[in-house]
C-alpha cells in the first residue's frame, strides 16, 4: 500500500519491521481469526504459528539482552515474508503506519523507528495518507477493531 513511498527492494533488504525485541512485542502483527485458524495448524507454508489473541507469539530468544531481535515466524531470511497477500496481516501491509486509539479517537500514526521512512512523516507520506489511503485504513479498523492498538507517545500522528 505504500509502494509510492517505499520500494519493495528497500523493504526486502531491511526487514526491520519483521523482527522484534522483547520491548516491542506489542508491535507484532495481529491476524484475523480465520487466518489464525489456518496458520496455527499444518498449512501450505510449512510453518505453524503460535498465536495469542490474534497476535503472533515469538520464541527463539537466546539471551536476556533486551536488544536481541527475533524474526517473525513467517519471515524467510532470504525471500522475505512467505505469506500470500490474503494471509498477510493488515499491520504488515501498512507498515510503518499504525492504527491507534488516542483519547477515544482512531488515529493513523507513523512508527518512528522505520529506517526507510524515519521519525518524521514526509510530505509525500502525508499526501498519500490524505489522498485516500488514510480513509481505507480507518475503514478497515472500523470493521476489524482488534487491529487497533493504544496510542504510544513518540508516534507522530498523520
Amino acid at each position: 500500500m505504500l509502494s509510492q513511498i517505499l520500494s519493495k527492494s528497500s523493504c526486502a533488504a531491511c526487514k526491520f519491521c519483521c523482527s522484534f525485541r522483547r520491548q516491542s512485542l506489542w508491535e507484532t502483527p495481529l491476524f484475523p481469526p480465520e487466518v489464525v485458524e489456518k496458520l496455527s495448524k499444518p498449512n501450505e507454508y510449512g510453518v505453524v504459528g503460535e498465536f495469542r489473541d490474534g497476535q503472533i507469539v515469538l520464541g527463539g530468544y537466546r539471551t536476556d539482552d533486551t536488544e536481541e531481535e527475533v524474526p517473525c515466524t513467517f519471515l524467510d531470511p532470504h525471500k522475505g515474508c512467505i505469506l500470500k497477500p490474503e494471509d498477510k496481516p493488515f499491520d504488515c501491509s501498512i507498515w510503518p503506519l499504525r492504527i491507534m486509539r488516542k483519547d477515544g479517537e482512531l488515529v493513523i500514526a507513523l512508527t518512528p523507528t522505520c529506517p526507510s521512512i524515519g521519525a518524521v512523516p514526509s510530505q509525500a507520506l502525508i499526501d498519500l495518507v490524505k489522498s485516500g489511503l488514510g480513509e481505507k485504513i480507518l475503514e478497515y479498523a472500523k470493521t476489524h477493531p482488534y487491529i487497533v492498538k493504544e496510542y504510544r507517545e513518540g508516534f507522530p500522528i498523520i
